[in-house]
């Protein structure tokens, strides 16, 4: 099971969509079997800081990934990580790309849990891109 924490003002954003979303893709992902994660949306301006702090760039993004790495104080093996996912960011591309902002934030959501499984389109040679094409038609977004 998910969890999606709305911490931003500036967007309305329907979490229930979400979080059916995010159990559905927990449900039917071989990479995500038995797993959890949790979502947090988020405003742009505390995306820069959490871009710049933890990627060393001084702007804005989608979503960015926060893989967990179970140790002695948290052993939890099942779960994933956490997303952030800013929706004004989601908002721009939503218009950007002709759809509706919760389609958008599935498709970033979907995509943040691929790199969370371990997938990085930076330097796969298009594996990501693949499973994230096949999720998404599997997914219906």
């Amino acid at each position: 099971m998910s969890e999606v924490f709305n911490l931003q003002r500036k967007i309305k954003i329907d979490l229930g969509p979400l979080k059916e979303f995010a159990n559905k893709l927990l449900a039917c992902t071989d990479e995500t079997d038995g797993k959890t994660f949790s979502i947090a949306l988020v405003s742009d301006s505390r995306m820069t800081e959490l871009n710049s702090l933890f990627r060393g760039k001084k702007s804005t993004t989608d979503v960015l990934s926060f893989p967990h790495e179970p140790d002695d104080f948290d052993p939890d093996k099942n779960n994933l990580g956490d997303l952030v996912i800013s929706g004004e960011q989601a908002q721009k591309q939503a218009e950007e790309n002709g759809l509706t902002l919760e389609s958008e934030i599935k498709q970033l959501i979907l995509h943040g849990v691929l790199h969370l499984c371990g997938y990085d389109h930076e330097i796969d040679g298009g594996e990501m891109n693949l499973r994230e094409l096949d999720l998404r038609e599997r997914l219906g977004i």
